[in-house]
């Protein structure tokens, strides 16, 4: 494994409060932060061609806001703080998505939030910290 570190990140206080320990174990290890964000992406059955296409024009216009508004300012001010940062954008569901994220880096840590975004659907559906702490395959820091 290599000396990466995961951070789960969706700008939540969370996870402002993950990516200041992020920084700060990365900067001690001298690791490679990856700061990984997940666009939840359920797909529908029986979409039309046109339904289709509007959904992917959608889906690429996301990208690019969460890219520029979220990602972009993130790994600019970690670089000029002199922080090795790479970014992942990607759409599907969080805890797979960020195992995926893991696995692909060669990551042997991942830090997240204890709430994100999605606190009512985690009440509701299962926490992603929960899976995480269960499902990764490295150790999981879970920040408050």
């Amino acid at each position: 494994m290599s000396n990466k570190i995961v951070l789960g990140y969706d700008d939540s206080e969370a996870a402002k409060s993950a990516l200041a320990f992020a920084v700060s174990l990365a900067k001690a290890q001298g690791a490679e932060l990856v700061i990984a964000h997940v666009l939840e992406w359920s797909p529908y059955s029986f979409l039309t061609p046109e339904e289709i296409e509007q959904r992917h024009k959608r889906r690429e216009e996301e990208l690019k806001r969460a890219e520029d508004a979220l990602l972009a300012p993130v790994r600019k001010s970690l670089e000029d703080d002199g922080v090795t940062v790479s970014t992942e954008l990607q759409y599907g569901h969080i805890a797979e998505t960020l195992i995926d994220v893991i696995k692909k880096s060669g990551a042997s840590h991942l830090i997240i939030g204890r709430t994100g975004h999605s606190a009512l659907s985690s009440r509701l559906f299962g926490s992603v910290a929960g899976s995480l702490a269960q499902a990764a395959p490295v150790p999981v820091t879970i920040v408050p």
